[in-house]
């Protein structure tokens, strides 16, 4: 199977499975911020996936290798399975609270919500053209080397800064205040993440002790 086929399927299948996530807890089709979510989300990740699949293959095939089972280290294993509800739990509570009415967010700030999920992914696959080993899942290749420069000189981790912009952006986008508690919950399972993370570069990756000294924020320039 081709790689554009295999991200077109595979894109297919993961908005469907948003759409169900979203719609039946909203009980209604009529949900207006569910539609703009999903398609500004398809365009977002389907047109930089593409190239990313075609103009570098091997980072591609690194991002695919995600999940549980992808991880080896223990801490690694709970964080992701926790990040894989919570994810979920951001599109089911704000379906919920459309359907009850627990919040009301304006339009207009529904639709800087929808460009801060573009803004999100955009900076994730930028991270990876800059970071061809950047992978899904936490490992050090043999002859890996250490990026330092770009959006690593700002943040050791700007891939999860993408990531702390897009929940910000989903909550947001489909309506929802409650649903940016649920960020809060985010946050802890991704600083959990980085430090054991961050404990492995130690060990295995050269010269990462060095660069922690010389970028000194992990997650949020001026804040950690």
């Amino acid at each position: 199977m081709g790689t554009s086929l295999r991200i077109a399927i595979s894109s297919i299948v993961g908005i469907a499975a948003f759409a169900v996530l979203l719609f039946v807890p909203a009980g209604t089709l009529s949900y207006w911020q569910g539609w703009a979510f999903l398609a500004v989300f398809s365009v977002a990740s389907l047109g930089p996936t593409l190239y990313l699949g075609r103009k570098y293959p091997e980072a591609f095939e690194r991002r695919t290798h995600a999940g549980v089972r992808a991880e080896t280290r223990p801490v690694q294993k709970v964080v992701i399975a926790g990040t894989f509800l919570v994810f979920a739990a951001m599109l089911v509570v704000p379906a919920l609270d459309y359907r009850f009415g627990w919040s009301l967010v304006p339009a207009w700030l529904s639709i800087v919500g929808d460009v801060l999920v573009a803004a999100g992914l955009g900076l994730a696959m930028w991270v990876v053209v800059q970071n061809h080993y950047a992978s899904a899942n936490i490992t050090v290749e043999e002859g890996q080397p250490l990026v330092s420069t770009g959006l690593y000189g700002v943040v050791r981790h700007p891939m999860y800064f993408g990531n702390v912009i897009l929940m910000i952006g989903i909550a947001l986008a489909l309506g929802s205040y409650w649903a940016l508690l649920l960020v809060i919950v985010g946050l802890l399972l991704m600083a959990a993440r980085i430090v054991d993370e961050e404990k492995m570069l130690t060990e295995e990756l050269d010269g990462y002790r060095q660069y922690t000294q010389k970028v000194r924020y992990r997650l949020v320039p001026l804040i950690w």
